[in-house]
């Protein structure tokens, strides 16, 4: 029973040391909290989504996918073009920042919301990086415990989205102001750009 929950702890430890990094997906989400549109659906795409990522590299998805490079390929080159675009965006944000306020959410705000974190998720090979090959790796060390430790992972991921969708409101105050947010999506936009170029010239 100790050594679960402590492989659990390590599991939960080693995922939100990815999850926390500022990245384009935690931006996202951040956002959303922010403006109070779509919360729950953002936080439950982006928690799923690293349920599933997470249960296939505890699988062995990610040394199947390592046999096959075409593959890897074709995804660091879409992966890194889509990072590209991205950090465009955000830096075009960062030009022109506006406040955030919580506002009703206009026809299609939602939808919107929804797509760009289906994207953001499933098109950044980032996170196929962090969850299906290096929690993957580091899982299989576990041997007959590894599911235990991606178990410790997926309850990281549940718990760092909702923390970040659902208690972003509490920094209405500082996150409302054009600056924070220049300087956010100026962070944002040279890393995605950064990681983009450097993915898709070794595609």
């Amino acid at each position: 029973m100790t050594n679960a929950l402590t492989t659990a702890a390590a599991g939960f430890g080693t995922g939100l040391s990815l999850i926390v990094a500022i990245g384009a997906q935690n931006a996202l989400v951040l956002r959303q909290g922010v403006r109070r549109e779509a919360v729950l659906a953002v936080v439950a795409i982006c928690a799923l989504s690293d349920a599933v990522l997470i249960t296939l590299g505890v699988a062995g998805v990610g040394a199947v996918v390592v046999a096959w490079p075409s593959a890897l390929t074709v995804v660091s080159l879409l992966g890194g073009l889509f990072l590209i675009g991205y950090g465009l965006l955000a830096a075009r944000r960062a030009f022109r920042p506006s406040a955030l306020l919580p506002r009703d959410a206009p026809s299609g705000a939602t939808r919107g919301a929804v797509l760009a974190c289906l994207a953001m998720t499933w098109l950044n090979p980032h996170v196929y990086l962090d969850t299906v090959f290096l929690l993957g790796s580091v899982a299989a060390d576990r041997g007959p415990l590894r599911w235990t430790f991606g178990l410790g992972a997926v309850l990281a991921s549940v718990c760092w989205f909702t923390a970040l969708g659902f208690g972003a409101r509490l920094l209405s105050g500082v996150l409302a102001r054009p600056s924070s947010w220049r300087v956010l999506d100026g962070l944002v936009a040279a890393m995605m750009i950064g990681l983009g170029v450097r993915l898709a010239l070794t595609a």
